[in-house]
Parts: C-alpha cells; structure tokens; sequence
C-alpha cells in the first residue's frame, strides 16, 4: 500500500511539472518576443500577434482562451504566462520522445506551434532564446 501510495505522490509531482516552462526560458521568450513589453496587436505572418508573447488567436484558443479575449489577455503579463504554460502543458511533449520539454522544445513550439519543435525554420528562433537562456 505504501509503495503504490509513494508511486502515486511521484506521479501526481512530476505531472504537476510537466509541460511548465521554467522562468529562465519564459523570461527569455517575452525577452525576444516582444522586449518583454505589452505590445498592441500587429499583423505578422497571417495573423494579429499580441502582447508580451506575441500571441496569436488560434495559440489563444488551444491555451484554453483565459482572460476574456487575446486582446485583454496579451496586455497582462500573468495572463500570457498562464496561457504560454497552458499551450506548454497541452503540446510541449509532440516532440520529446517521451522525454521532459527542454527551453528549446518550448521555444521552437511558441514559434512554430504543435510541431514546431520539427521544423527547421523555428532553429533561427530557438538560436535567439539560447543566446540569452546561456548568457547568465
């Protein structure tokens, strides 16, 4: 009984980790993105990208779409975060193998989407958040 209620306890740990970028890279990702600065919506690659993150309305809605709208959400920082880590949570594995995300799975994903951590055209991006992931 003890031994399944410890295996329980590791479980309920790790997936309460899983999928949550740590701060560094977050930190590193708004860096990038938008200076770190609730930036208004501005067209950019198809779509209206916004806020802190640069979020887009279709990464909005798989983030669960909190604070009402993309519009409100980007400008506040701890509600681009909660989405940023709700996308995470949902996706940040497409990629690993079964292995825990790594900033640069995370990062390739924000840019990329779903997939993005398998496309080459996110590697220019990813190049970008290690240069200040590494610096410090």
């Amino acid at each position: 009984m003890r031994q399944i209620f410890i295996a329980t306890l590791v479980l309920s740990l790790s997936l309460a980790v899983f999928g949550q970028v740590d701060r560094k890279c977050l930190d590193c990702i708004c860096k990038i993105e938008s200076g770190c600065r609730p930036l208004g919506c501005a067209w950019d690659v198809n779509s209206n990208s916004c806020g802190y993150y640069q979020l887009k309305q279709v990464y909005w809605i798989d983030c669960y779409s909190p604070g009402g709208s993309l519009e409100a959400c980007s400008k506040d920082k701890a509600c681009s975060e909660k989405c940023v880590q709700a996308y995470m949570a949902r996706y940040g594995t497409r990629c690993t193998g079964g292995r825990a995300p790594t900033c640069q799975d995370y990062a390739r994903i924000h840019n990329g989407g779903p997939n993005g951590c398998k496309i080459t055209a996110t590697q220019g991006y990813w190049n970008k958040i290690a240069a200040c992931y590494n610096s410090g």
